[in-house]
């Protein structure tokens, strides 16, 4: 291939060159500054992962191997040449050379004269491409405000196959001023769908820059609302499209106003919101459109947390601060429970049931301050909601382990003859209670979350403290129901039982975590109370029991792995009185529960086929407390050796 291009080569490479642009646009466009666009092409190649698929990368590729192959071959081999005979020293250095070399040669600068020369053709043939464009653009424009409305928009592209045609590369004020004007609510149908469609061809950076932002942003709000969903539909795509392609410093404003947006919805009295008794009908028209917002609104959340650290802290408290607010909104503390209507975080646990959303916010430090200043100052009310629903399951689950009656609150199974798309009031609230866990168990994590607590319930009048969270956790585990069932909102990884053991497991493997709240005779005392129960006898109404006492043992094994666990459970955690017997600390307890384990010498387990793995649980708690000397002094006398052989003959 000769260094010089053809009039082909010149009209190979305008489209090449387009399609490069086209898909770094957005990039460039939301750039600040000429000199941070002229950066963000100098390093494309560290940043796009699709470089190297571009044709115009391609092209060139094969242009500059082929003019320069032969030059770096033939400097490549003298310097191999040179080294050979002990003129050489390093790979690095064979590098540098052959590509000074290559640089200084006659073949490079003809390559570079004519590829510049080239491109000046290129690039001046689509910037006259686009200003004609532009006149066509303008000279639409004059027409429109001749025309009436119904031929707006009517032909927003010329004849050319220009894929810039295709879209605005640019929009100036003045554009941005009639689209704002189109798009008011005053203005018939179809020059605000015309309007919404240009607005989602145009770059968002451009939109987000509009002097009129104020204004269009009130407008996008009320076009959210519009009943007819194609047009609300459009609006939402515009947000999408911003999310995914514009900085931060942009999408928090459009972000905020979607949270707003929302937050007055809820709080709107003519909005279609079901009540409790009602449940919600998922493929209702209006359900649909408020999960879709709702949905983009918890994706946007997922997905900040990864750039915000780049901008200044007041944007991301402004993220915080909308999504708090609009979360916090309770309209329910007046009305009967028949009358109360779904709140926002209901909402929010059907698009993101494991608050994974907040998982992602509490990660750094950097964001967790913020969030847990705020929950501390302004929204503690969020806490306390989330620990009255687990509460609120507890009470329902209870009259049942007593045996008075079944699990009649919200621990219901889906009625197969319902469609999938409808949930009952009982299920949703089931929803909200997993999300509720999800947010506790994260929140207790972290030193500055405990701190939060003691809070105060509304039906309570002692506050309610860690100790006391963690107890209300434990008496959930064997009160819930656990065995899974099909279409039932308790299988798979959403059983209460199985969601607090993961909760109460991460709290084990992190000291601070443990000590502040497993580490105490009241919480071992009720992690073992379905234990003493079997032990002594008395009839307990546990479902799946297995089950329950495999996460039971799961829990105390965790317990018993670290030093200060181990010696609460071998000796208590306060100085022990006179009189107190040992036979009442843990690792008696649990000692006396194995053995009889073994012998299976309880009633209520005999014959289940759980039997060996409740029994391997058991003598895996126990190997953790007498792989020690002073555990295996106390376990010693239960002779656990003989047991464990005997049932092994058997």
């Amino acid at each position: 291939m000769m260094s010089h291009f053809s009039c082909e080569d010149e009209a190979l490479l305008q489209p090449m060159l387009r399609q490069l642009l086209q898909s770094v646009k957005e990039k460039i466009t939301g750039a600040p500054s000429v000199e941070c666009a002229e950066e963000i092409l100098l390093h494309l190649e560290e940043t796009d992962e699709n470089f190297h698929n571009y044709e115009f990368v391609k092209y060139l590729r094969e242009y500059i191997s082929n003019i320069l192959g032969s030059v770096i071959e033939e400097e490549t081999e003298k310097c191999t040449s040179a080294q050979n005979q002990g003129e050489g020293s390093n790979y690095d250095t064979l590098v540098q050379h052959v590509t000074k070399k290559t640089r200084e040669s006659k073949e490079y600068r003809e390559m570079m004269h004519s590829l510049k020369n080239v491109m000046m053709v290129v690039v001046e043939s689509l910037i006259n491409k686009f200003e004609e464009d532009q006149m066509r653009y303008k000279e639409m424009q004059r027409k429109v405000k001749t025309e009436p409305p119904n031929s707006y928009y009517a032909d927003n592209c010329s004849d050319s196959d220009s894929s810039f045609n295709q879209s605005y590369t640019f929009m100036n004020q003045e554009q941005l001023q009639l689209l704002v004007e189109r798009l008011d609510p005053m203005q018939p149908k179809e020059v605000r769908q015309e309007a919404i469609q240009t607005l989602c061809s145009a770059p968002p950076s451009d939109i987000l820059n509009c002097e009129s932002w104020s204004s269009l942003h009130k407008h996008l709000a009320t076009a959210l609302s519009d009943p007819d969903s194609s047009f609300s539909d459009k609006v939402l795509k515009f947000y999408a499209k911003t999310f995914s392609s514009s900085p931060l410093n942009m999408t928090r404003e459009l972000y905020t106003s979607l949270a707003k947006y929302l937050e007055a919805y809820f709080l709107a009295e003519d909005n279609y919101i079901p009540t409790v008794s009602v449940g919600i009908d998922i493929s209702n028209p209006d359900i649909i459109r408020l999960l879709k917002k709702m949905r983009l609104l918890n994706e946007y959340q997922r997905e900040v947390s990864s750039f915000w650290i780049r901008h200044p802290e007041k944007y991301m408290e402004e993220i915080m601060e909308s999504t708090l607010s609009l979360l916090a909104v309770n309209h329910n503390l007046t009305q009967t429970i028949s009358s109360k209507f779904w709140d926002p975080v209901y909402f929010l646990a059907l698009v993101d049931l494991k608050a994974v959303w907040f998982k992602k916010w509490m990660h750094a430090y950097y964001s967790r301050t913020v969030v847990l200043r705020l929950l501390e100052k302004k929204y503690k009310s969020l806490i306390i909601a989330t620990v009255e629903q687990c509460a609120s399951y507890l009470e329902a689950c209870e009259p049942a382990m007593n045996g008075s009656g079944t699990f009649n609150s919200f621990s219901t199974s889906h009625n197969s003859n319902k469609q999938n798309n409808f949930y009952t009031g009982k299920e949703l609230q089931y929803i909200y209670f997993v999300h509720s866990l999800s947010l506790l168990g994260r929140l207790l994590i972290y030193k500055q979350g405990r701190r939060l607590f003691p809070i105060q319930l509304k039906n309570r009048k002692d506050l309610m403290t860690l100790t006391d969270l963690i107890i209300m956790f434990t008496r959930l585990i064997y009160c819930s129901p656990n065995c899974p069932k099909p279409l039932t909102v308790h299988s798979g990884n959403y059983s209460p039982a199985g969601l607090i053991t993961d909760i109460l497991r991460v709290l084990c493997d992190r000291k601070e975590c443990a000590t502040e709240c497993l580490y105490t005779n009241t919480v071992i005392e009720e992690l073992l109370q379905p234990v003493h129960y079997l032990l002594n006898g008395t009839e307990v109404n546990l479902n799946c029991p297995e089950t329950t006492l495999t996460h039971i043992a799961d829990i105390l094994a965790r317990i018993a792995a670290a030093d200060d666990g181990l010696s609460l459970l071998l000796y208590g955690g306060e100085k022990p009185s006179a009189t107190e017997s040992t036979s009442l600390r843990g690792a008696h307890v649990i000692a006396q529960f194995t053995k009889k384990l073994l012998d299976e010498d309880i009633s209520v387990l005999s014959g289940s086929e759980m039997l060996p793995v409740l029994k391997g649980a058991f003598i895996f708690v126990c190997r953790q407390m007498y792989s020690t000397c002073e555990g295996l002094e106390v376990l010693l006398p239960y002779q656990l050796h003989e047991s464990i052989a005997e049932a092994w003959r058997k």
